[in-house]
């Protein structure tokens, strides 16, 4: 009888939690191991389960890269004061190592990454091409000349780069991009997890939401400065917060790219302050949330409040993301 009933509940899609013996008889597994199924259910104890309606078929990593410039608009240093090609490494080896710990449990999901370059030097060039090889990645040359007559005249070369950069980056996310997008920026070391638990947080998080949604990998201290309402939702294995700012780090879908194109354009039309003014009226429409704790560490000034997340131990994921050259 008990194996009759037990057949049953998998054929109707029910499923029996034995705490007792502390297991799942339908979905065979213990109850602290991962009990839910990509792009079908999440469960998540004692909440139960979430019916997975915002599926996932690939995603499309669009980072951009400046190997020389130390921190862009600042005269500061960032934490542990190495030359700026040391971050790009460190910060693409997380994110290799992200990729292919995710694909490891989910191989069915398309994973692509491209890299737009802001025309580094042949010896910095190198040395990231031996990192990405055999990672289904794709280096782009940014080309100025492409953006002339897009972007308004600058005080620097500096910041017209990052423009064009940003600018260059939403194209290709308009014109590859099928349906999750994630724009990152260099300077960001990820744990391994990041990338699982920002795919399987956003179809349970949309998928409760009934909408598409923005992401943000890293829980910035700029959001701790004043007394901002939020609300906090269950993600996949943490919670997330509503936020109402990020940087030009996070991740959405193609539609939403597509819905706010002109909010994303005009953003890199002109130097504007915050940098982020355009994105940021978006999640006044939309909802946007950012990992408690964080899952990303922006490698900033160790003062800045657009950087370190707090209660990470900043020199062991430093230390783990070493490429040995």
């Amino acid at each position: 009888m008990k194996k009759f009933f037990i057949k049953f509940c998998k054929l109707f899609g029910f499923e029996i939690l034995d705490q007792n013996n502390f297991s799942s008889p339908t979905l065979e597994k213990k109850l602290n191991e991962d009990l839910s199924v990509i792009n079908e259910k999440s469960i998540i104890l004692p909440l139960g389960e979430v019916k997975i309606t915002k599926k996932i078929s690939s995603i499309l990593i669009i980072l951009r890269m400046n190997t020389d410039i130390q921190i862009w608009d600042q005269n500061r240093k960032r934490l542990f004061e190495y030359p700026k090609v040391e971050y790009t490494k460190r910060s693409l080896n997380s994110l290799i190592r992200s990729i292919n710990f995710f694909k490891k449990k989910y191989s069915n999901i398309n994973i692509k990454t491209i890299i737009v370059d802001d025309n580094s030097n042949i010896k910095n060039l190198e040395m990231i091409k031996k990192i990405v090889v055999g990672n289904n990645v794709e280096i782009i040359n940014l080309d100025y000349s492409k953006f002339q007559d897009k972007i308004s005249k600058q005080k620097n070369r500096e910041t017209f780069a990052n423009l064009a950069s940003l600018l260059q980056s939403f194209e290709i996310g308009k014109e590859f991009g099928d349906d999750l997008i994630y724009f990152v920026e260099d300077d960001y070391l990820h744990f391994e997890p990041m990338l699982e638990e920002m795919v399987t947080s956003y179809e349970r998080i949309a998928s409760q939401v009934k909408k598409d949604i923005f992401m943000c990998p890293s829980d910035y201290p700029y959001l701790y400065m004043n007394n901002l309402k939020t609300n906090i939702l269950i993600g996949s294995k943490r919670h997330w917060r509503t936020v109402d700012r990020t940087l030009c780090t996070f991740m959405t879908t193609k539609n939403l790219l597509n819905k706010y194109w002109k909010n994303f354009y005009k953003n890199c039309q002109d130097r504007h302050d915050p940098f982020e003014k355009y994105l940021n009226e978006i999640y006044l429409n939309e909802i946007c949330i950012s990992p408690i704790k964080s899952l990303s560490l922006h490698l900033t000034n160790i003062n800045s409040s657009y950087g370190l997340s707090p209660f990470i131990d900043y020199k062991k994921l430093w230390e783990e993301n070493k490429i040995n050259d």
